[in-house]
């Protein structure tokens, strides 16, 4: 089973979703405070279970009603995600991969994962 770890940063807090491996396969945006980091986990493991996936690598993409993880290539053509809420806001993003397919394998991963522990870092 994966795990949430929250940590300290400079500007703030955050969260990193890791898989049970240990490979991180989304974090989260920086939080002014623990409880908004706290309120962003909740919103994963709410969200992403039920999220539709929007590509927006495909000409022409079905736009889908949210929560939902949208596809896209980033300037250096790699694939990534993004998980949004019920409210249009980011609140969890995916690595760049080359292929598409690991884009899609990362995603699944973060659904399977969303309802994982937290622990926090010192």
């Amino acid at each position: 089973m994966g795990k949430y770890v929250v940590k300290k940063t400079n500007t703030g807090i955050k969260f990193d979703l890791k898989a049970g491996n240990g490979e991180i396969i989304a974090n989260s945006e920086v939080y002014k405070s623990k409880a908004a980091c706290m309120n962003g986990i909740a919103s994963v493991k709410k969200n992403a279970p039920v999220a539709a996936i929007e590509d927006q690598t495909v000409e022409g993409f079905e736009k889908c009603k949210h929560p939902k993880f949208e596809v896209y290539a980033d300037k250096a053509g790699e694939f990534r995600f993004r998980l949004k809420a019920t409210n249009g806001e980011i609140i969890a993003t995916g690595e760049g991969y080359k292929a598409k397919k690991s884009c899609l394998n990362g995603i699944e991963s973060v659904r399977k994962n969303a309802d994982s522990e937290v622990f926090e870092e010192e």
